[in-house]
């Protein structure tokens, strides 16, 4: 299966640091003054509006709502399993708005009901990009998942490396993050769960 990335992250921006921008790079250039930096310094000169420019991609899912993402969906008659997997994603924790990043893969089995395959991966940028924990990310997804297309059963594994536990306390480089959700007929059945799972691993 082909190798799913996400959409460009300027299809999306946030509104809200695009309108504070003044103020956001006012509080980031205290916060370099407060950490012992010498903000006049050429290096970080230009950091404040740097700062907020990322700012504007790495927090535009607040301006968006994930349920219409998944756009125009399809009266298709297929019922077997269909899976989306590999979709990158970049998120900022909550707890240090430290980066975690790593792999998305879904699997549902429609009712009648499909999306583009794109939109999938444009799901998880708007869910991603924000203040966010992994365990919210894949609850979320799956949520979105079952309520828009109603299928018989969602599931939804995400695989996540965090620089919060990387980088500081513990410092376990390489210890990665599995978090799943399952709803529907994955609930029960677990030969339908064993099939996503091989096939997401092969």
């Amino acid at each position: 299966m082909r190798r799913v990335e996400p959409l460009a992250s300027v299809e999306y921006r946030n509104t809200r640091v695009a309108e504070n921008r003044e103020l956001i790079e006012k509080h980031v250039r205290e916060i370099l003054r407060l950490i012992g930096e010498d903000v006049d310094r050429e290096g970080l000169l230009d950091t404040p509006a740097r700062v907020t420019r990322m700012y504007e991609e790495i927090f535009s899912g607040y301006d968006a709502d994930p349920r219409d993402v998944l756009g125009v969906t399809f009266d298709e008659q297929h019922e077997e399993l269909v899976i989306i997997k590999d979709i990158i994603y970049y998120s900022q924790c909550e707890h240090h708005m430290a980066p975690f990043f790593g792999k998305v893969h879904v699997g549902y089995l429609p009712s009648g009901k499909v999306a583009g395959l794109s939109k999938f991966a444009r799901l998880v940028d708007v869910i991603t990009r924000k203040l966010q924990v992994q365990e919210r990310i894949t609850s979320e997804i799956a949520d979105i998942l079952d309520e828009v297309l109603k299928p018989h059963g969602v599931m939804v594994v995400v695989e996540g490396e965090h620089m919060c536990m990387c980088s500081r306390g513990v410092k376990k480089y390489g210890s990665e993050t599995i978090t799943s959700a399952v709803r529907g007929s994955f609930r029960t059945d677990s030969t339908l769960r064993s099939e996503f799972l091989s096939l997401i691993n092969r």
